[in-house]
């Protein structure tokens, strides 16, 4: 990151000796040799090539951009207004390049949400009916079987769709969609996680669950 920023200072400096727009000065000193590559904190979601064909720019380009843009040091719902706004980003796009400008340049890490806490999640069909499968997890008599060990608290409304518990110092958020013939394809989405940490732990942990539930 030392590196980085050493490298943005000299792209501004000869931005003003030459007039040149950002990307065209971080251009001309890669190559005389003058800097190295992007290096990329954590990749982004999308690939590179798709987000090329979908907007136009590389996540390179993007990245130059957004930094020379009076919205560089600005929260995540500020650089998608201005990438929609006055860049004409489709409202999508805007978030999805927001998200992968954050990645690259560190300010967001892998599964981090806006507020800071992250999140993992883990799917599986299981042949169970989807009725029988909500009215379970919204029995608090059932989650000592359910999840053993864990001090659990229901925070959703009886009637809702898609049942939340509180657990394992997040909520868990259980979205069940109908698979046809009994059976069902079960979401678990652990949001609010403290830690990048947490969400190996819980990844492992969801995804012995379901196989537990699909058995």
């Amino acid at each position: 990151m030392t590196r980085q920023e050493s490298f943005k200072r000299r792209i501004r400096a000869r931005m003003e000796k030459t007039g040149e727009r950002y990307s065209a000065a971080r251009r001309h000193l890669i190559s005389a040799g003058g800097g190295r590559p992007r290096e990329w904190v954590s990749a982004p979601e999308v690939a590179d090539d798709t987000v090329r064909a979908e907007t136009g720019r590389t996540w390179n380009e993007w990245c130059d951009l957004l930094e020379a843009s009076p919205v560089a040091g600005a929260d995540h719902g500020a650089i998608a207004s201005y990438l929609a706004d006055e860049v004409g980003v489709d409202g999508w796009w805007a978030q999805t390049v927001t998200l992968g400008f954050e990645r690259i340049t560190g300010r967001r890490l892998p599964h981090q949400r806006p507020d800071g806490t992250f999140t993992v999640s883990k799917s599986k069909t299981l042949d169970l009916d989807p009725d029988e499968l909500k009215a379970l997890l919204l029995d608090e008599n059932a989650h000592a079987d359910l999840f053993p060990g864990l001090d659990t608290e229901i925070r959703s409304k009886p009637g809702t769709r898609n049942p939340r518990i509180a657990l394992g110092g997040g909520s868990a958020l259980f979205s069940i969609d109908p698979a046809g013939e009994g059976r069902v394809r079960l979401t678990v989405s652990h949001e609010r996680l403290a830690d990048p940490e947490d969400v190996e732990q819980w990844r492992h942990y969801w995804g012995e669950w379901l196989d537990a539930l699909a058995e």
